[in-house]
């Protein structure tokens, strides 16, 4: 009878120790009091028109389904087209490919591809968490590859960290 008891008070206590730090997330997302909902705005391109800057099709849209995607993991809220209570918005304004390393022969031995983001974000819901920053990211590759040949490999390392920088920033906040 004691041991159960004694097993009872263990759960109780661990229960009111769970229910008195407050809703716990395992991505350690912080989700601000109240917000249920959250929209990402489609991310335009406009790294075309800075020197060494390319327009990459479809770009825009991956990017966008990144954040989207990331943000649907790591957290409970509800993705909407409008109307959300936090607002992702902004711009690619760079995607350009830099030689960072030469050989006797002047030719590049290594490229970076470097992508940059302009980033609003907005809680309806408290203003004083509204903020707007740029997140930039790069990929190291030989210099006898193009673009093409590790865009994929390239872009999928390069999103990860720029939207996982994002949701440390506006909703881990790290």
């Amino acid at each position: 009878m004691y041991q159960i008891y004694k097993r009872f008070i263990i759960i109780l206590f661990f229960c009111l120790f769970v229910v008195s730090c407050g809703i716990y997330s395992f991505t350690g997302s912080s989700i601000p009091t109240g917000v249920e909902t959250f929209q990402v705005d489609y991310f335009e391109n406009i790294a075309g028109g800075k020197p060494g800057s390319t327009i990459e099709p479809g770009l825009d849209r991956d990017f966008t389904i990144a954040l989207q995607d990331l943000i649907v993991n790591q957290t409970s809220l509800n993705l909407v087209n409008q109307g959300g209570d936090i607002i992702y918005s902004g711009e690619i304004t760079e995607f350009s490919v830099t030689p960072m390393a030469a050989t006797a022969e002047i030719k590049a031995a290594q490229n970076r591809l470097t992508m940059a983001v302009m980033v609003s974000y907005e809680n309806i819901l408290n203003e004083e968490d509204n903020i707007e920053k740029k997140f930039s990211f790069y990929y190291d590759f030989p210099g006898n590859l193009q673009v093409y040949d590790i865009k994929d490999s390239a872009l999928e390392e390069i999103f990860e960290r720029i939207t996982q920088d994002i949701f440390n920033e506006t909703l881990a906040k790290w």
